[in-house]
């Protein structure tokens, strides 16, 4: 199994760079590796077209050039995105528009392992993030596991519980929604 470099940084304490892209154009994501500049690349789903080979062909790009990646994914979409992004290479996601803990807790039960240790919902699935063949190992299970979970705070909801909402050991990163927030309280 391949190593999250995302986590690797978060474990070692140390800071990390990254850019968003809205292209599906892995040449893109080739381009940002060639700079040697950033630890991973943040692909926001969320706002333009793609489709599952799209997905499995940054992660590719990505693991070139030694950056880690993460998606962005549309709250309408979350579980099915989140599985499969994971599945496809990510080693991040990015979950929008949470109000709540309780939209909190799902976010992480789609993404974590369908096994008694982890709670998840997220079960065997012969993927690229498996290579074809390693679904359902100890080594699979921790990889799926060892994705690193972040989430945007954007919502009125969520900036009234984010201290219930980052005292969560599995929300290891956040993102301020400036924009989104502004629209939603009015």
């Amino acid at each position: 199994m391949r190593t999250n470099l995302i986590r690797q940084k978060l474990e070692a304490g140390e800071p990390t760079l990254s850019t968003h892209i809205h292209s599906v154009w892995p040449s893109e994501v080739e381009a940002l590796g060639h700079t040697g500049m950033y630890d991973y690349v943040e692909f926001v789903a969320e706002y333009g077209p793609s489709d599952l080979h799209d997905l499995d062909n940054l992660c590719r790009a990505a693991e070139l050039h030694n950056m880690g990646s993460m998606i962005k994914i549309d709250q309408s979409l979350m579980p099915f995105l989140a599985q499969r992004g994971i599945g496809a290479g990510f080693e991040s996601v990015l979950f929008t528009d949470v109000r709540s803990m309780d939209e909190v807790l799902e976010c992480i039960q789609a993404a974590r392992p369908d096994h008694p240790d982890h709670g998840g919902l997220y079960g065997v699935a012969t993927r690229r993030n498996s290579f074809m063949g390693y679904g359902g190992s100890p080594e699979y299970v921790e990889s799926v596991a060892g994705t690193v979970l972040a989430f945007m705070i954007e919502k009125k909801g969520a900036v009234d519980n984010l201290e219930e909402i980052l005292e969560h050991p599995a929300v290891e990163m956040v993102q301020w929604g400036g924009a989104d927030f502004s629209v939603n309280i009015g």
